[in-house]
């Protein structure tokens, strides 16, 4: 398994060798195919750019999108912006994370499912808002997400 991950990873960065201003493009061409930035893929990244590690690191941590640890199959995105919030988001937020036992940028250990906390999805009329994966629920109640989880439990 790490022979074959290895192999890919060097696919993935070699067409990037020596182009530092690609980092951030490898980097998203690697999540999106391993779902998340392992210590050995920035490693990787930094040797074949040729830049320091620091800075592979610097850039992963300060873009939200980038992920160094797995995530979960299903991930749950629920918004907390100021329709959501005042619609209830932080009761259905708080029912999340005791039916699922994580906080938010957690991850379950079965790896069932990721729990995201969302600044805006930009529906505030359908507020409070829950994503999961990438479909849209409206109008989200405490009771109306554990439904929701319950048909994901499954899966």
């Amino acid at each position: 398994m790490v022979e074959k991950r290895t192999s890919q990873l060097a696919e993935l960065i070699e067409p990037y060798a020596g182009r530092p201003q690609e980092l951030i493009q490898v980097l998203r061409e690697i999540q999106e195919e391993l779902g998340y930035l392992p210590k050995e893929a920035q490693e990787e990244v930094a040797q074949t750019l040729g830049v320091p590690l620091s800075r592979v690191y610097g850039v992963i941590t300060f873009y939200h999108f980038f992920r160094t640890s797995p995530v979960g199959q299903h991930t749950i995105r629920l918004c907390l912006g100021t329709a959501c919030y005042v619609r209830g988001a932080a009761q259905v937020l708080q029912t999340l994370q005791e039916e699922l036992g994580i906080n938010p940028g957690e991850t379950t250990v079965d790896y069932k499912f990721s729990l995201e906390r969302v600044a805006c999805f930009g529906c505030c009329a359908l507020s409070p808002v829950m994503v999961v994966d990438n479909t849209v629920h409206s109008r989200v109640t405490p009771a109306k997400a554990r439904e929701i989880l319950s048909t994901y439990q499954g899966s």
